[in-house]
This record gives structure tokens, sequence and C-alpha cells, in this order.
């Protein structure tokens, strides 16, 4: 460096990248995957409130599945609120995973029963758990493709 230039800016390193020991700024989201991850947010928090609602309306009462219910309300409020703010692919695995355990509990009830509870599949809070419980998971395994093309398109741009 020449002596009649300005020392670097603190937190900067020759070239523009990130000095050592700062983790580098990941590029932005395109449209696309902001839309998909807003779409799996949104089935993760209304399931989350449904089965808020459920839980205050009396499941509370109910020895195992109570609990459950009340873990998986807090679950999803995290879960969906994860999806928007951290933009990894770990709060999308989340929500798969919670939307497969949540459907498939439900399902089971349906059916064969679930920890003695017996629950029918066509109540207002049924259907709507259901719904939002499918557009959580559809919603984030198309996020994670969209984000995965684009990590895969952007590594194989440049050389």
């Amino acid at each position: 460096m020449a002596a009649s230039e300005p020392p670097p800016a603190a937190g900067s390193s020759p070239g523009g990248s990130p000095p050592s020991g700062t983790p580098p700024v990941p590029p932005p989201l395109p449209r696309g995957a902001w839309l998909l991850r807003g779409v799996t947010a949104a089935g993760l928090l209304l399931s989350a409130d449904v089965h808020l609602f459920l839980y205050v309306q009396g499941y509370q009462d109910i020895e195992v599945v109570g609990p459950l219910f009340l873990l998986n309300a807090v679950a999803g409020f995290v879960l969906g609120l994860l999806v928007l703010v951290w933009r990894h692919w770990l709060p999308l695995l989340g929500a798969i995973g919670f939307s497969v355990a949540t459907l498939g509990a439900f399902y089971l009830s349906t059916t064969v029963g679930f920890f003695s509870v017996n629950e029918t599949a066509g109540g207002v809070q049924q259907v709507t758990a259901a719904v939002s419980e499918w557009v959580a998971l559809v919603g984030a395994l198309l996020a994670l493709v969209v984000e995965r093309r684009r990590a895969t398109g952007r590594s194989r741009s440049t050389p």
C-alpha cells in the first residue's frame, strides 16, 4: 500500500471480500423461494393455531394427546417463524418433518385411533389442520427444490 492511499476501512479487506472470521453473506433468495417459504410458514402457523385452539377447548384434559397438541402448537409457531427468518434448509426440513408427523398422527386418529383418541375427519378444525399441514409439506418440499436448484446452478456457473 502506498503512503498516499488511505488505510482500508474497518471490517473490510482488499478485493472487497469479507474479512477473515466474518461469515459470507448468502446471496438473496429468488422471489419464488420467498413465496414458497411464505406459503410454508402460513401452513405451519395455521396448523399451530388450530392445535392451540383445540388444546384450550378441551384437549388439554386428554392424557397423552393434550400435551402433544400443546407441543405441536409451540413447534408450529417456532418453525413458521424460522422458515421466514433463517435462510437455511434446516427450517424447511423441520417443516417437512413436522407436517409428516402431524399428518401421520391425524390419519392414525381418524382410522385406528391414536393414544385412545378416535377422531373424525370432517370437522372444520380437522379439515383446516389437515389442509394447512399439506400446504406446509408441499411448500417446504418445493422451496427446498427451488433453493437447491439455485445453489447448484450458481455453483456450476462460477468457475
